[in-house]
């Protein structure tokens, strides 16, 4: 198992102080109720041109410098019931390590989990409350190559904010005299009411060494193949690309389950829908909804049938949404999440948890010295589908987290293999 040495760690200021009126960054009542943890990324680079090699370290902190004076609530820290952010321009956390492996070991690894050598030291997915909101690390491996990581916490940033910093910081390291231009202004649509109780936030639970993660890939045929079956024997229309893909792997997984068990048990699965339109798309925060869809009988299951009730629930809450006052989304997204969680306690569904960071940039992230070879994050918790542009073409990623022994049925499953293939990348 690969091991890090830590070379240096130091705080990054920001290239211009923060004005006295912006030092208490309120926080909005979504970004309150949210997860309130670190959300990690890591960025692989197995090709790092000569004239790049010995200053890439300098590259990034000079440019992180800057992108933090737009960003400066990742340079504070948060008030311990999640209601502000002090703007006292602390810095982000920075740390550069050295890796003891190639990095062929690391991303040809049949398993996503060994990507954890590359953050922080358990801060992936822990609490964002007594650490820098944002930090980031810098890997290099012996082979030349090198990884950036940036841990973000969820409390400041959703996965649309925080896709707009790390393409605004890369423009940054491409040329310093870019401008950001995000706005911290979701409290004005999502302010926290006066009579809200502050303890209400949205149940989470933190990965466990039980879990694993896989990343497999959706080629752009194979996802075509699965758009024609789908629609071919239903009367659904235009199914998107994460709608099919989650469709298959929440059918694998219940077959997964009745291999196990010998029975049918009903399923949730939730989506998570950017509220970007109606608000605004620089407003960096939290704003977000859930999609909850339901199987309570196996022919629900079928792809053609599972992709109909995941449409017809999107429509749903976009109706619903249509008509909502904005300050009334944050509660029902709230009451969304504590239904998912009863059902969570009462053990009656198994309970699925997809995410999308598609058509974000992330997959092209280039600091100046290249597009990356690999795009993941650290392993979350079980039943846990995150689907990622790939790095080529117009396929998916989409990086599975399950515990070990339903691991070991699911990467088995034929009817996931005939439509997906484990990442491998090479690093020549």
């Amino acid at each position: 198992m690969a091991s890090s040495k830590m070379i240096s760690r130091k705080m990054i200021k920001l290239l211009s102080p923060t004005p006295p009126s912006l030092r208490c960054h309120k926080l909005s009542f979504m970004d309150h109720i949210n997860f309130h943890l670190h959300s990690p990324y890591a960025f692989f680079y197995p090709k790092i041109p000569q004239n790049y090699s010995s200053k890439i370290s300098q590259i990034l902190e000079n440019s992180l410098s800057k992108v933090l004076s737009f960003y400066y609530p990742l340079a504070g820290k948060i008030n311990n019931n999640y209601t502000y952010v002090d703007c006292n321009d602390t810095g982000a956390e920075y740390l550069n390590v050295r890796i003891d492996c190639p990095m062929s070991q690391i991303i040809n690894d049949p398993y996503n989990d060994a990507v954890g050598v590359v953050f922080p030291q358990d801060l992936p997915w822990s609490s964002s409350w007594n650490r820098s909101p944002l930090v980031v690390q810098l890997s290099h491996f012996d082979c030349g190559g090198i990884a950036v990581s940036a841990c973000t916490s969820h409390t400041i940033f959703d996965g649309h904010s925080l896709s707009k910093f790390i393409n605004d910081w890369a423009s940054t390291a491409r040329n310093m005299d870019f401008k950001p231009s995000p706005q911290f202004n979701a409290s004005t649509f999502f302010p926290l009411p006066s009579e809200t109780n502050l303890s209400s936030t949205l149940p989470t639970t933190h990965p466990s060494k039980r879990h694993v993660s896989r990343m497999y890939n959706f080629s752009s045929s194979n996802l075509t193949r699965l758009k024609d079956m789908v629609t071919k024997e239903s009367h659904v229309k235009n199914p998107t690309r994460i709608e099919v893909a989650s469709a298959l792997v929440h059918k694998c997984g219940v077959t997964m389950s009745m291999e196990k068990s010998g029975m049918f048990k009903p399923t949730l699965m939730t989506h998570a829908m950017n509220l970007r339109p109606p608000i605004p798309l620089n407003t960096m925060g939290n704003a977000v909804c859930i999609i909850l869809t339901t199987t309570v009988t196996e022919d629900e299951v079928k792809l053609p049938n599972f992709v109909a009730k995941l449409q017809k629930d999107k429509q749903q809450l976009r109706d619903k949404l249509k008509d909502m006052k904005k300050d009334m989304m944050p509660l029902y997204t709230l009451e969304l999440g504590k239904n998912a969680m009863n059902i969570i306690e009462k053990d009656t569904h198994d309970v699925y948890v997809c995410s999308g960071m598609t058509n974000t940039g992330l997959h092209k992230i280039d600091f100046g010295w290249g597009e990356p070879v690999r795009v993941t994050l650290a392993t979350s918790n079980k039943n846990n589908f995150i689907f990622m542009d790939e790095q080529s073409g117009d396929g998916l990623n989409v990086l599975i987290t399950l515990t070990k022994d339903y691991m070991l049925k699911f990467q088995s499953n034929k009817e996931l293999l005939e439509f997906a293939s484990p990442v491998v990348e090479s690093t020549k």
